[in-house]
């Protein structure tokens, strides 16, 4: 198992790596779940404006 998360020699560089990867990943989830929100939002505050119910 040590060998394994040693990476032969390389867990340095690789461990940092996919800790990034997952990082980037989950921002990015994260932005697109508020921007979605927000999207939502100004659609329901547009429609109120015309009068119409979403």
């Amino acid at each position: 198992m040590s060998e394994f998360l040693n990476m032969g020699g390389y867990a340095a560089y690789v461990w940092p790596s996919y800790g990034l990867t997952l990082g980037v990943i989950v921002l990015n989830i994260v932005w697109a779940r508020r921007l979605l929100a927000k999207s939502r939002e100004d659609a329901r505050r547009r429609l109120a404006m015309r009068g119409e119910q979403a």
